[in-house]
C-alpha cells in the first residue's frame, strides 16, 4: 500500500495511539537489540563492542491499537572527546527533545557512574520509564527488586519493567507499559512498514555491523562507512558501493586482512543479507579508503550525516 492511499482510506479505530519513543542508555546496554525485538525485525545493528550506533535509527511497530515510533540512540559518550563523539551525544539529546516517552536502558546490577551521566540528560517533563535488560545477570529476583529500586531512587521514572532484550523476555510486557503515554492519534505509518530509513542507509548498517563483528577489539575507534553508490538496474539487481573511512595506513591493513581474505569475508556476508533484507540480488564492493583526521573533521560530518 502507497502511503497516499493509506493516508487516505485509513480510518483510525477508537482510542488509537500513535506516538515517539526514545532508547536510550550508555553504550553496549543493549539499546539496539532491544529495538529489534520491540518492532520484530533486525534493522539496528548490534555487537559486544561498543559504539556501534551512529545514527539515530527509526523502527516502527503496529498493532491493532497503537503505532510505536521507536528512535535508537547512539551510546552517550563519557570517555572519548572529539567531533564524532560530541555530534553523537548533541544526536541524543536532540533525540530526547521531541518523543513521547523516553526508555532509559540499563543493565541488570550494574549501575555506573557513565550511567548516572545519561540520567542527567533525562528529560524532566517527558515520561521515562526505566527499562533493566540481561536480567540474567541477576541471582535471584529478590536482588533484582533491590537493584530496580536502588536505581529508581535516584530519578523520578514514571515506571519500570524488566527484560531480556537478547531472548526477547517481557517485550510484549514493555510495549503495554509505553502504550498509555502515546496520544491518541491515526497511526503516522502503514502498518507493514518497519523503519524510515533508506536502503542505503540500511546497506552501510549491515557493512558496519560485520565490520564490528569480525574485527572485535582490532576494530579502529574512529571508523565509518559511507555508500558511495546505490542503484537498480533493468533487471533487478542492487549495485552497492561501500567506502569504510579509517584514521591510518595501518588501520586499512588490519580491515583488509592477510591476502584480502578478512575484507572478503566481510563482503560477502554483507551481501549475503542485503539479499535477504532487499529480496533482490546484490552486487556488493566494499574498500578501505584511509582519511586521516576524519573523526574531528565537523564538515565531514556534516556530509556523513552525522
Amino acid at each position: 500500500m502507497d502511503i497516499e492511499t493509506f493516508l487516505n482510506n485509513e480510518k483510525p479505530q477508537q482510542d488509537y495511539r500513535c506516538g515517539f519513543v526514545a532508547i536510550v542508555g550508555r553504550p553496549n546496554v543493549g539499546k539496539s537489540t532491544l529495538m529489534n525485538h520491540l518492532i520484530g525485525q533486525k534493522i539496528s545493528i548490534t555487537s559486544k563492542k561498543a559504539q556501534t550506533t551512529r545514527n539515530r535509527v527509526t523502527g516502527i511497530y503496529t498493532d491493532n491499537t497503537a503505532q510505536f515510533v521507536f528512535v535508537d540512540t547512539p551510546g552517550f559518550q563519557t570517555t572519548h572527546r572529539n567531533a564524532l563523539n560530541d555530534r553523537l551525544n548533541q544526536n541524543v539529546t536532540e533525540a530526547l527533545s521531541g518523543v513521547d516517552v523516553a526508555v532509559f536502558v540499563i543493565e541488570a546490577m550494574r549501575f555506573t557512574d557513565a550511567d548516572r551521566i545519561v540520567m542527567k540528560q533525562l528529560p524532566k517533563h517527558t515520561p521515562v520509564i526505566l527499562v533493566v535488560n540481561k536480567i540474567d545477570k541477576a541471582k535471584n529476583k529478590y536482588d533484582l527488586e533491590a537493584f530496580v529500586e536502588q536505581v529508581s531512587s535516584e530519578f523520578a521514572f514514571a515506571g519500570h519493567e524488566v527484560v531480556s532484550a537478547k531472548h526477547g523476555l517481557r517485550i510484549a510486557n514493555l510495549l503495554e507499559l509505553l502504550k498509555p503515554y502515546l496520544p491518541e492519534s491515526v497511526p503516522m505509518y502503514p502498518e507493514d512498514m518497519v523503519t524510515d530509513k533508506s536502503s542505503r542507509f540500511l546497506a552501510m548498517e549491515i557493512v558496519r555491523e560485520k565490520l564490528f563483528r569480525y574485527l572485535g577489539e582490532e576494530l579502529p575507534y574512529a571508523m565509518n562507512v559511507e555508500v558511495e553508490q546505490f542503484e537498480e538496474t533493468e533487471n533487478g539487481l542492487l549495485r552497492i558501493y561501500i567506502a569504510v573511512l579509517v584514521d591510518k595506513d595501518s588501520q586499512k591493513a588490519i580491515l583488509i586482512g592477510k591476502g584480502g581474505e578478512r575484507l572478503k569475508k566481510i563482503s560477502t556476508e554483507a551481501r549475503l543479507d542485503m539479499e535477504k533484507l532487499f529480496d533482490s540480488k546484490v552486487f556488493l564492493k566494499v574498500w578501505v579508503k584511509v582519511k586521516s583526521g576524519w573523526a574531528d573533521d565537523i564538515r565531514f560530518l556534516r556530509e556523513l550525516g552525522l
